[in-house]
């Protein structure tokens, strides 16, 4: 639960890294993140009141912020990732899964 800290550019600059550190490995690697995903046509009115709320915190003490799944898939695709998948498992958090 870390990327929501950082600007899209320093979390594209963390994932390409995580990519470059499993893609040594073989195949089968994976990049496992747990953060949230905004998702204002599934969640509960009041899941994405709390995420939305989360993303203020975000936005003004980090310069972080929250993330629907279009702008998850942006960052994934520009750190070279070439598919994903979303497992909303933890509360208001995802379980992602990324892959080379």
């Amino acid at each position: 639960w870390v990327l929501h800290n950082w600007s899209d550019d320093d979390c594209i600059k963390i994932l390409k890294n995580c990519k470059k550190a499993i893609s040594g490995k073989g195949k089968g690697g994976k990049v496992i993140i747990i953060d949230v995903v905004i998702n204002e046509n599934q969640d509960e009115h009041e899941m994405t009141e709390v995420k939305l709320l989360l993303d203020v915190v975000m936005m003004t003490s980090l310069n972080g912020k929250e993330r629907n799944e279009k702008e998850w898939k942006q960052l994934f695709l520009q750190a070279g990732f070439k598919s994903y998948k979303i497992f909303p498992a933890f509360g208001f958090r995802s379980l992602i899964e990324l892959y080379p």
